[in-house]
């Protein structure tokens, strides 16, 4: 019973994170578009039914019945398809500029009086102000938790301690087809020599080690040869012979994934191994650390994006074959709730930094949500900036040879591409959920 109530804290503690960011990522397109006088007739998180508003101002604020996002509505957002015509109002959030019609439904929103707070009208840089104003916000999210988790938590690194926390009982190679011990496999040299976990290794053939990374250059760089290791056991010093053994194993990058060569096969290497796993420790990281990071998350989801085509079949292939699915691959709301969950019932490790575990998954999240919506598509944000740059190119072409004012770009126009992206987005949606439901991606 305790694990489940965990398990559901931990999806609740996500939830209401994702609700956050959604609404303080429409507050990032809010401030500045009434900053710069535009109508904002609502601000609502999440679609569908209004279970709840009220009016403050000119703006009604709200909840709608389906959390899975929110958006504002500004006047004016595309501009009349014809000199003369009206203006129209349309919304921020892409499930909404769908539903309604961009050029019909929104003309009666523009109050008489207001005909100039309209969207379109504002000069190019303020336009692109307001659209990144929420994309902004998640990266601002992203950073501060990346901050806390860092700085005030800290972060689980091997290289902080010598002391073992494993001893295996042997050595198999990395591409060895059986990958356990059996009766005929040797036993590891660390196990051979009389090595134990919680041993702390002092000094390697008279070198002082005072990090983790010291000792495993030694040992990989010695196969065959006789170390003397001095190691704390107790209290008490104890002295040990271990000679590595040549072994194979897989090539890591610095995100832990295994490295391939130009063909893409994993890479291997022949090192000297003890077969001990050092103990990792959690160590707080100078405020340096946080930007450096989330340049990392930030190409990675980039990288995440730019191969989706290829990452959503092997998500198919995963969901619907027996292949596993790719711990670093997209994943939707119903996996981010199941790793949330999973984070929270790790009981042999303290709470705070299981919190720690469900605050940084949520500024991965913020992060995802940044470079997600840059993406230059309609509806997401990249789209109306695009076309705001678009338009102030034309502008400065039409300056630059004396040519008439071209006037604003009639992006209302894209609609049927924006319905096309709609639909990817939605049955991509509902692929990740399955797959998140039949073949979840677990942490444990």
């Amino acid at each position: 019973m305790e694990t489940v109530l965990l398990y559901i804290l931990g999806v609740l503690v996500i939830a209401i994170g994702i609700a956050v960011s959604i609404a303080l990522h429409e507050v990032g397109h809010l401030i500045p578009a009434k900053k710069f006088g535009v109508r904002v007739g609502q601000y609502m998180i999440g679609f569908g039914p209004t279970i709840w508003s009220r009016k403050f101002g000119e703006t009604e604020y709200g909840l709608k019945a389906i959390p899975l996002g929110g958006y504002i509505s500004m006047a004016g957002m595309y501009p009349p398809a014809k000199a003369g015509e009206a203006s129209r109002d349309a919304s921020t959030g892409f499930l909404q500029t769908l539903m309604q019609d961009a050029r019909e439904q929104s003309e009666n929103t523009i109050e008489p009086g207001h005909e100039e707070r309209v969207f379109y009208k504002l000069p190019v840089l303020k336009r692109i102000v307001i659209m990144l104003g929420g994309p902004v916000v998640n990266l601002l999210i992203g950073i501060l938790l990346y901050a806390i988790v860092l700085c005030g938590f800290g972060i689980t690194t091997a290289n902080a301690t010598t002391s073992i926390s494993v001893v295996n009982e042997c050595l198999v190679p990395a591409t060895s087809e059986v990958q356990e011990c059996t009766s005929t496999t040797e036993t590891a040299p660390g196990a051979e020599a009389g090595l134990l976990p919680g041993d702390t290794i002092l000094s390697v053939d008279g070198n002082a080690i005072d990090e983790a990374s010291e000792a495993t250059s030694i040992i990989n760089a010695s196969p065959g040869e006789q170390l003397t290791l001095v190691v704390d056991r107790n209290g008490e010093e104890l002295t040990l012979e271990a000679t590595p053994r040549l072994t194979e194993r897989y090539v890591y990058n610095d995100d832990g994934t295994i490295a391939t060569d130009a063909e893409g096969n994993n890479r291997t290497e022949e090192i000297g191994l003890l077969g001990i796993t050092f103990a990792q420790a959690i160590e707080r990281q100078p405020i340096t650390a946080v930007l450096p990071l989330v340049g990392d998350r930030i190409a990675s989801v980039a990288h995440i994006i730019l191969n989706l085509p290829q990452r959503l079949i092997d998500v198919v292939n995963a969901a619907f074959g027996p292949e596993e699915r790719d711990p670093t691959g997209p994943v939707s709301v119903v996996g981010v709730g199941r790793i949330a969950g999973e984070i929270s019932t790790i009981t042999t490790i303290p709470l705070a930094t299981r919190f720690s575990g469900l605050l940084e998954l949520l500024a991965s999240l913020n992060i995802a949500l940044f470079v997600f919506n840059l993406i230059p598509l309609l509806p997401l944000d990249g789209g109306h900036v695009a076309g705001a740059l678009w338009e102030g190119i034309r502008r400065f072409f039409a300056k630059l040879f004396k040519r008439p004012d071209p006037g604003p770009v009639d992006i209302a126009k894209l609609v049927p591409l924006t319905l096309v992206v709609v639909v990817l987005l939605g049955g991509m949606s509902l692929l990740l959920i399955y797959a998140d439901i039949v073949k979840p991606i677990s942490i444990l």
